[in-house]
């Protein structure tokens, strides 16, 4: 079973244009066609060498163009990783193998990530959204260390954020109604479901898969970076919790026309 958020109706809370969020998304896209319009190897030179490489982050040091040749056959490559290497925790937020890779995060983000914006603000939210992304990072390096994975594994996307929006969310709106497509086998339907169901059913998905590739034989092929997405979702997760406990919530104001939506999305 798989499924996909399509819009959400988290109610007359939305105070703010989220424009980070909007910025987010357009310069992920931006990257990636970038990436694809680049001549020969490019799209592969930069994705290689601007992702989560564990082994160069446990040791503090960058590698050239001759690291990709040797260790996945990328080459023609004019660049290497950047200086610090820990750059590369931010950077390989940007970057996504696929096109499906891409579409599926971005409508996460689209969906969910504009409440998430409106509940902490602007630069709070890109705040956020970043500590998330590195909280991901460090723990789908921690598990692929503890699984004695392959440290040289590029680890790229920004769904250990978006992870962290989604914890987020369900702690900021949890009576959340969100509009789903459900695929079952060849069987699609959508249906309206509460955020806690939809939410919390990705999330315990992740979990098992994250457990599951705890196995060595899973972790040295690489895959999903399932320990990103737990990890991304847990920080999200307490930080809204503290702010939720701790912080002064917003008055319940009606969503801004921009330029055709109603009162709250998915009406």
């Amino acid at each position: 079973m798989a499924f996909i958020p399509v819009s959400d109706n988290p109610g007359t809370r939305r105070r703010r244009f989220p424009f980070v969020n909007y910025a987010l998304i357009s310069a992920n896209i931006a990257v990636y066609v970038y990436g694809i319009l680049l001549p020969g190897n490019g799209g592969s030179c930069l994705a290689a060498a601007y992702s989560v490489i564990p082994s160069t982050i446990l040791h503090g040091q960058s590698v050239g163009p001759a690291f990709f040749a040797h260790y996945d056959g990328i080459t023609g490559c004019a660049y290497g990783q950047p200086t610090p290497v820990f750059l590369t925790l931010i950077t390989a937020m940007f970057l996504h193998a696929n096109f499906l890779h891409i579409a599926g995060n971005m409508i996460f983000l689209w969906v969910f990530g504009d409440n998430v914006e409106d509940r902490f603000g602007h630069i709070p939210y890109l705040l956020f959204y970043l500590f998330c992304g590195l909280v991901a990072g460090v723990a789908q390096i921690a598990a692929t260390v503890y699984a004695g994975g392959n440290l040289n594994q590029l680890n790229l996307g920004a769904s250990g954020a978006i992870a962290g929006a989604l914890g987020a969310y369900l702690v900021f709106f949890p009576g959340s109604r969100v509009k789903t497509l459900i695929f079952i086998g060849f069987f699609i339907t959508i249906a309206t479901l509460n955020a806690v169901i939809v939410i919390g059913l990705w999330f315990v998905l992740q979990l098992f898969d994250a457990l599951v590739s705890l196995n060595p034989q899973y972790v040295q092929s690489g895959g999903v970076a399932y320990f990103a997405h737990v990890g991304g979702f847990v920080a999200g997760l307490l930080i809204a919790l503290l702010v939720r406990l701790f912080g002064k919530a917003p008055a319940p104001v009606s969503y801004p026309r921009y330029p055709a939506h109603r009162d709250s999305r998915g009406g």
